[in-house]
C-alpha cells in the first residue's frame, strides 16, 4: 500500500515537473517556421529564439506583430507571450518584420540578411501601395528587383515575356497609363541591362537607397485630434515626429525631430512604444558604435572583402572561359579549313595522277607511232634505192619508173615530216608528264605537310590558368586563398571611396533617365485615373519639392526642446 503511494506521488510529481508548451508559427518575408514555446516564455525569449534561427544580430530593428481583430500590435519583450490578446488556437502566428527603419540603409544595415529582409518588405509595401512611389522610379526600382532575383541580363535567356508572371509595378501606376505588359517590360529590361555586374545584396541594397527617400518610407501613422477637435495624423519615423493633414501624407503640416522633443504625452502604449524606439535609435546613431556593432561591421567588411575578391576570381574565370571558347571555337574552325584544304589537296592528287596516267598512255602511243613512222620511211628509202639500182629496159619502163622513184621520194619526204612532227609531239607530251608528276609531288607535299601541321597557337595568348571545368584543354586552375591584410583593406578602402564617387557621378545621370522615362510616358498617361497621392506628388515636383527624407524635418519656431502632447 505504501508502494503504491509513493509511486502514484512520483508519478503527480514527474507530471507537475513536465513543462507545458504550445506551438508557434513565425512567418518571415520569404519564410515560415514554427517552434514549441514554454507557456512561461516572455516575448524576448521567442523574439531571441527567432533571431538565433535566422542569424540575425541587428535585432533592434525588428519587432514580432501579431493581429487582434482588425487592427496590428506588437509583442512587448517584457510580457509573457500568452499574456497578450493573441489567438488562443494553436498554431500562434507572429509576424517577424521590420519595426524600425534606418536613415540611411546603406550605413546602417550590416549584415546581408537584414538587409534582405528590409529589401523583401519594402518591396512588399511599395507593391500594395503602403509607400506611395511615383511611376518612374517604380519602373528603375523594378529593375533592381529582377537584377537581385536573376542576376546579370543575358538576352539568350531573358527573352521577351520572361516578366510576364512577375509582380513588379504598383497596380495604380499600371492602371494611370495606357501601356501594355510587354511595353512595361521593356522599359524594366532596358534599366535591368545596365545592372549587370551586381550581385544580389548589391541590387537590394541600391534598391533601398532610392525606396529610403520616397516620402512615405519608414512612417507610421497614426489618426489624432488636436486641442481644437481638428482630426489630424500624426507620423513617426526615424527621423522624428510629423503632423499632416489626413488628405495628404506626402507632406507633413510640421516636423519634430527627436533631438528637439523633451517629452512626450500619450493616450496610446503603441505609439510611445514606436517613439521610444526611434528616439533611442536616433540617439544611438549619433554616438559611438557599440563593441558588437564594431565587431559586426568589421566582419561585415572582411566578408564583403571576401566577397568582392571572389566575384573578381569568378569574374576572370569566367572571362577566361569566355576566351578559351572563343580560341576553341577557332581552332575547330582552322581545323575544318584544314581538313577542307586537305580534301581539296587529295582530290589534286588524284586528278593529278590520273591526268599523268592518260599523259603517259599517250605518250607511249605517239612514241611507237613515230618508230613506225621511221621504219616505213626507212623502207621507202630501201625501196627506192632498189628500183635505181634495177636496169631499166624501155622508156616507158623508164618513165614509169622515174615517176614511181618521184612518188616514192615525196612520200618519204612526208613520212619523214609526219615523223618528224610526232617526234616533237612525243616530246611535249614528256614535258607535260613531267609537269604533271612535278604538280603530283607539290600535291602530295602539301598533304603531308596538311598531316603533321602543329596546332595553331591561341589567337589570344591567355597569361593565366584556364578554370578546371574544360576538360578539352587539360588546364588545372589554381586554387586561391584569401590573406587579409592591411595593404588589401586600404586598397579594398580606396575602391570603395571610388565607388562613392562613380556612385554620385551617376546620380546626376540617373535623374535624368527618370525624366526621360516620366516625359515619354506622360503623354499614355490618363489623367482621370490620377489618385490624390499622384495629384499631390506632382505639386510637390512643379514646385521643385527635393525628394529626399533627409530636408523634410522642419524645425519648430521655439527654441530647445519641446513637450509633445499626443
Amino acid at each position: 500500500m505504501a508502494g503504491a503511494i509513493a509511486s502514484r506521488m512520483s508519478f503527480s510529481s514527474l507530471k507537475r515537473k513536465q513543462p507545458k508548451t504550445f506551438t508557434v508559427r513565425i512567418v518571415t518575408m520569404d519564410a515560415e517556421m514554427e517552434f514549441n514555446c514554454e507557456v512561461k516564455w516572455k516575448g524576448k525569449d521567442l523574439f531571441d529564439l527567432v533571431c538565433r534561427t535566422l542569424g540575425l544580430r541587428e535585432t533592434w530593428f525588428f519587432g514580432l506583430q501579431y493581429t487582434i481583430k482588425d487592427t496590428v500590435a506588437w509583442l512587448k519583450m517584457d510580457k509573457k507571450v500568452l499574456d497578450h490578446d493573441v489567438s488562443k488556437e494553436e498554431p500562434v502566428t507572429f509576424h517577424f518584420l521590420a519595426k524600425f527603419y534606418p536613415e540611411n540603409a546603406e550605413e546602417e544595415l550590416v549584415q546581408e540578411i537584414t538587409q534582405h529582409l528590409f529589401f523583401l518588405q519594402v518591396k512588399k509595401q511599395i507593391l500594395e501601395e503602403k509607400i506611395y512611389c511615383p511611376p518612374e522610379a517604380s519602373v528603375l526600382l523594378a529593375s533592381y528587383a529582377v537584377q537581385a532575383k536573376y542576376g546579370d541580363y543575358d538576352p539568350s535567356v531573358h527573352k521577351r515575356g520572361f516578366l510576364a508572371q512577375e509582380e513588379l509595378l504598383p497596380k495604380r501606376v499600371i492602371n494611370l497609363y495606357q501601356m501594355t505588359p510587354e511595353m512595361w517590360e521593356e522599359r524594366i529590361t532596358a534599366w535591368y541591362a545596365e545592372h549587370r555586374g551586381r550581385a544580389r545584396d548589391e541590387a537590394e541594397m541600391e534598391y533601398l537607397k532610392i525606396a529610403q527617400d520616397l516620402e512615405m518610407y519608414g512612417v507610421n501613422y497614426f489618426a489624432i485630434r488636436n486641442k481644437k477637435g481638428t482630426e489630424l495624423l500624426l507620423g513617426v519615423d526615424a527621423l522624428g515626429l510629423h503632423i499632416y493633414d489626413p488628405e495628404n501624407r506626402l507632406t507633413p503640416k510640421i516636423s519634430f525631430p527627436w533631438n528637439e522633443i523633451r517629452n512626450i504625452s500619450y493616450s496610446d502604449k503603441e505609439i510611445l512604444q514606436l517613439c521610444i524606439g526611434n528616439h533611442d535609435l536616433f540617439m544611438r546613431r549619433r554616438k559611438a558604435d557599440s563593441l558588437e556593432v564594431q565587431q559586426m561591421k568589421a566582419q561585415a567588411r572582411e566578408e564583403k572583402a571576401r566577397k568582392q575578391m571572389e566575384r573578381q576570381r569568378l569574374a576572370r574565370e569566367k572571362q577566361m572561359r569566355e576566351e578559351a571558347e572563343r580560341t576553341r571555337d577557332e581552332l575547330e574552325r582552322r581545323l575544318l579549313q584544314m581538313k577542307e584544304e586537305a580534301t581539296m589537296a587529295n582530290e589534286a592528287l588524284m586528278r593529278s595522277e590520273e591526268t599523268a596516267d592518260l599523259l603517259a598512255e599517250k605518250a607511249q602511243i605517239t612514241e611507237e607511232e613515230a618508230k613506225l613512222l621511221a621504219q616505213k620511211a626507212a623502207e621507202a628509202e630501201q625501196e627506192m634505192q632498189r628500183i635505181k639500182a634495177t636496169a631499166i629496159r624501155t622508156e616507158e619502163e623508164k618513165r614509169l619508173m622515174e615517176q614511181k622513184v618521184l612518188e616514192a621520194e615525196v612520200l618519204a619526204l612526208k613520212m619523214a615530216e609526219e615523223s618528224e612532227r610526232r617526234a616533237k609531239e612525243a616530246d611535249q607530251l614528256k614535258q607535260d608528264l613531267q609537269e604533271a608528276r612535278e604538280a603530283e609531288r607539290r600535291a602530295k607535299q602539301k598533304l603531308l605537310e596538311i598531316a603533321t601541321k602543329p596546332t595553331y597557337p591561341p589567337m589570344n595568348p591567355i597569361p593565366a590558368p584556364l578554370p578546371p571545368d574544360i576538360p578539352s584543354f587539360n588546364l588545372i586552375g589554381d586554387s586561391l586563398s584569401f590573406d587579409f591584410k592591411d595593404t588589401d583593406m586600404k586598397r579594398l578602402s580606396m575602391e570603395i571611396e571610388k565607388e562613392k564617387v562613380e556612385y554620385m557621378e551617376k546620380s546626376k545621370h540617373l535623374q535624368e533617365q527618370l525624366n526621360e522615362l516620366k516625359t515619354e510616358i506622360e503623354a499614355l498617361k490618363l489623367k482621370e485615373r490620377e489618385t490624390a497621392l499622384d495629384i499631390l506628388h506632382n505639386e510637390n515636383s512643379d514646385r521643385g519639392g527635393t525628394s529626399s527624407k533627409h530636408n523634410t524635418i522642419k524645425k519648430p519656431q521655439a527654441q530647445g526642446r519641446r513637450p509633445i502632447c499626443i
